[in-house]
């Protein structure tokens, strides 16, 4: 019997198994209790994958679209709880003032860079009442939120890197690891968004041949970004196994000790 594999087919199942890895290792090493919303985020991300594979092209088109984009849009704020769990992970001993004042700088240059990039719907598509005009609305905050994040990642792992010593926030912490993976798929994502942009901004393909080498390049595309995120979430799964540097093992309490002595005492006599 032979097995024939697309490397999407692979890709999807190395990376459905990763995060399934990284969830045992999240609740078996006692890191949901400090990263709540990041386990919260990879449950998310595993079943809107699992939710793909089993769903799409089997139901109705709005039913699946309003599953998915529901999906969708509670991974994007899950995602931005995520953002501000690490960050107060990272810069815990950051002053109020400097809170405040980081929050609006990187709230601010994620904002204008969103507000720019790309094209905008008509006001008159988003203010439909219609299920249609819902379904758009609820795919404009999905795709302008996801944006939005994975630019506050990229500017989190970049406040890491310049003020990261100044807060005495090391790079080999649990949270600083996260971060600077998250910021490393954020950077795939925009890098593909880039691209394809490009690629829509183009003139349309003339022939069967140049159409099939877009989408080729597209599949590729993807591709590449499904690698950088299995590469991310294998060196989570590495990363959150190993205890922080200076994590003290359990060691014996005085009583303990005492109470050992004076076996051994009782022992010996």
């Amino acid at each position: 019997m032979h097995l024939n594999f697309t490397t999407v087919e692979i890709l999807w199942t190395l990376t459905f198994a990763a995060l399934l890895v990284l969830l045992v290792v999240l609740l078996g090493r006692d890191r949901v209790r400090r990263f709540p919303w990041f386990t919260t985020s990879i449950v998310l991300v595993a079943l809107r994958m699992l939710a793909s594979r089993l769903l799409f092209g089997k139901m109705a088109p709005i039913t699946s679209s309003k599953i998915f984009l529901t999906l969708a849009d509670l991974g994007m704020v899950v995602s931005f709880l995520v953002i501000v769990e690490m960050a107060r992970r990272a810069f815990a001993r950051a002053s109020r003032n400097a809170w405040i004042v980081g929050t609006l700088v990187l709230l601010a240059i994620g904002g204008t860079v969103v507000a720019l990039w790309g094209p905008w719907p008509a006001w008159k598509t988003i203010e439909a009442g219609s299920t249609l005009g819902k379904l758009r609305v609820m795919q404009l905050v999905a795709q302008k939120g996801e944006l939005l994040n994975d630019l506050l990642y990229i500017e989190l792992g970049l406040l890491l890197v310049f003020l990261g010593r100044r807060f005495q926030a090391g790079w080999r912490s649990h949270a600083q690891q996260i971060v600077a993976g998250l910021g490393i798929a954020a950077i795939g994502q925009l890098a593909v968004r880039v691209v394809w942009q490009k690629i829509a901004n183009m003139p349309p393909p003339r022939s069967q041949e140049e159409y099939s080498r877009i989408m080729g390049l597209q599949d590729k595309l993807f591709n590449a970004n499904s690698i950088v995120f299995l590469a991310v979430v294998v060196a989570w799964i590495i990363c959150l196994w190993i205890d922080e540097p200076g994590t003290k093992t359990a060691e014996p309490q005085p009583a303990e000790i005492a109470g050992s002595a004076g076996s051994g005492a009782a022992s010996g006599n």
